[in-house]
């Protein structure tokens, strides 16, 4: 009896095997959607995420700008207006590399020297301590008088130059030997829109001594 089904075995043990193949590749090819829905489902979440921080992030600098600012409605404005009108009147001052005083500035010398003198402010000697200092950050579209802008015009990145918002789009700064030293430039050219970097509101730091972070 067993001998007469002998030779059916092989072929029922490769039809078992056949059938074996089949249904783990309709499996594989039933996961290939799940597993690509869940890799965009990840994809998504972590897309929301980053959107989600960076929008607190700036929510929260506008809400500590509100703060300082609250509590200091007319200060602000008043000490804005009292060093922007100071370092108007020092247009044409020629640029001295190293200078802080109105024999001759360079652009953080001018910058600490109209705060020092017009806010009672010590700001850090260098642009690129005076870029650390801890001021509120603030966006491009919400520049006001009295701003700190930064820019790297050496070509590398960094911070190398630093002037004062004028309002209009405009700012004032020590610019170089060669274009005149204190001066008024259009924040919007090409130049200065493309090596600009940040701004931060210093102002929001008065009356106490502003220092760098470590």
């Amino acid at each position: 009896m067993l001998n007469r089904f002998a030779p059916l075995v092989p072929l029922a043990f490769v039809t078992l095997l056949f059938g074996c193949a089949t249904h783990t590749q309709q499996v594989a090819e039933q996961q290939k959607p799940q597993q690509g829905n869940q890799q965009k489902f990840v994809a998504a979440q972590s897309s929301t995420v980053y959107q989600e921080a960076a929008y607190s992030e700036e929510i929260a600098t506008e809400k500590e700008l509100a703060e300082l600012a609250g509590s200091k409605p007319y200060r602000l404005p008043a000490l804005a207006d009292s060093i922007l009108e100071r370092g108007m009147s020092l247009i044409g001052t020629r640029y001295r590399y190293g200078g802080t005083s109105e024999a001759g500035f360079d652009c953080s010398g001018f910058i600490g020297y109209l705060f020092r003198e017009e806010a009672g402010m010590n700001l850090p000697r260098s642009t690129r301590e005076m870029i650390n200092v801890d001021a509120p950050l603030v966006a491009r579209n919400n520049l006001k008088r009295g701003d700190l802008l930064f820019f790297s015009t050496n070509g590398r990145g960094r911070v190398s130059h630093a002037g004062i918002y004028l309002g209009d789009d405009q700012f004032i700064h020590s610019s170089s030997r060669r274009s005149g030293g204190v001066r008024i430039d259009k924040l919007g050219s090409s130049y200065w829109s493309k090596t600009f970097i940040e701004a931060k509101r210093a102002l929001a730091m008065t009356p106490t001594t502003v220092t760098a972070r470590k």
